[in-house]
């Protein structure tokens, strides 16, 4: 089976809140597991109808909530409060077109060293933050400064 590590690790945590393992989530969770980037509760639900027609969208809501819960997924929220889940990583931050919705993910250790020394300036424990950075992606800036070409 694809994807082994992660089903045992459902598997476990299921058992551990004395929760059944599924069918139905094993799928969502392969479907997940298979997507790139950030996908949406919908896009899912569209992508594991293709092989389990009877799996609702309330199954695949519920169970993004469940893999969140089990440190498999995070849920992100952009500027456009569509929900979307990536795959539980390792931290990094997001730059947002605001145009097209493109997504793409950074790592800056820079960031983070400078995140830690104002931090400890100020006293202040983080527990948790997110780095968004919103803009226009090159294509949507270079599809913006092309002028339209005039037909004759």
């Amino acid at each position: 089976m694809a994807h082994e590590v992660e089903h045992r690790s459902l598997a476990r945590y299921l058992e551990e809140h004395s929760l059944k393992r599924t069918k139905q989530r094993d799928a969502i969770l392969e479907v997940f597991l298979e997507a790139t980037g950030h996908i949406t509760s919908e896009e899912i639900y569209k992508r594991v109808q293709k092989e389990h027609p009877g799996i609702g969208y309330t199954t695949v809501y519920r169970t993004m909530k469940l893999l969140c819960d089990a440190g498999l997924a995070n849920e992100r929220r952009f500027d456009d409060s569509v929900t979307r889940y990536e795959i539980a990583q390792e931290h990094h931050d997001h730059l947002v077109c605001v145009r097209c919705g493109k997504i793409v993910e950074f790592e800056c250790r820079m960031i983070e060293s400078s995140q830690e020394e104002i931090a400890a300036r100020y006293g202040f424990q983080v527990l948790r933050h997110r780095h968004e950075l919103y803009g226009h992606c090159e294509s949507c800036r270079e599809q913006r400064e092309t002028p339209p070409s005039s037909e004759a």
